[in-house]
């Protein structure tokens, strides 16, 4: 029973994991290396898949995001970076090396639980070393401006939870198409390029309408 709920915590983490990619984009170029913002996110990540209570009437992506951010603006605050061991820092290399044999032989990335078995690992473990290596270029590369992105100031996920769902009850009033846009944007952590392609628009299109959504957020959620 016990290692089923664990397969489980670890696939959530593993399906969730773009967010903390979207949310690490959003402090990039402010003085803390990209690599620690995420490993600060990926901390934040497992902190809110270990809270969650999904009879909140929140989803998860609503509830880990000022999770995930609160931890990166720790390390603003702290202004030092995360510290990662000698031995997961030789694993995370280890299991590099084996995603890329696996990416050639396989035509695709990966799954953890491929990499996991490739190594003779848990998954748990794999999760682990993958949040303390350098993030693939293609979820880091953006052709966006990064501007009018709402923040939500959140230290922690009990104290701030009342503005998560304030948040998450005004996007479901959007209609369908906004709502769309800001679900995959700001939830699944996708670009405004992926975003453009999953809607049938132009990413010039996709950053207007975003622009302003998110004032119409902004206003009222004040």
């Amino acid at each position: 029973m016990i290692e089923c709920v664990d397969t489980r915590r670890e696939q959530t983490i593993s399906e969730n994991i773009g967010l903390v990619h979207s949310c690490a984009h959003r402090f990039k170029g402010r003085g803390i290396e990209y690599d620690d913002l995420f490993q600060a996110g990926c901390m934040g990540l497992c902190k809110a898949v270990d809270a969650f209570d999904p009879q909140r009437g929140v989803k998860l992506s609503t509830y880990a995001v000022p999770v995930i951010l609160g931890e990166m603006r720790r390390l603003f605050r702290d202004g030092g970076a995360v510290k990662v061991s000698r031995t997961l820092k030789e694993l995370s290399l280890r299991i590099g090396r084996a995603r890329e044999q696996l990416a050639l032989a396989l035509g695709r990335e990966p799954s953890v639980s491929e990499l996991a078995q490739a190594m003779e690992l848990p998954e748990e473990q794999v999760v682990e070393a993958l949040c303390a290596a350098a993030p693939p270029l293609s979820l880091t590369e953006s052709d966006e401006d990064g501007g009018g992105q709402i923040d939500l100031p959140a230290d922690s996920p009990e104290d701030q939870l009342a503005d998560v769902i304030s948040l998450n009850q005004v996007v479901e009033k959007l209609e369908d198409k906004d709502r769309a846009l800001i679900e995959l944007r700001y939830y699944s952590g996708m670009t405004q390029v992926q975003t453009a392609a999953r809607l049938g628009m132009t990413q010039v299109q996709v950053s207007r309408r975003e622009k302003k959504i998110l004032g119409i957020l902004r206003q009222q959620l004040l």
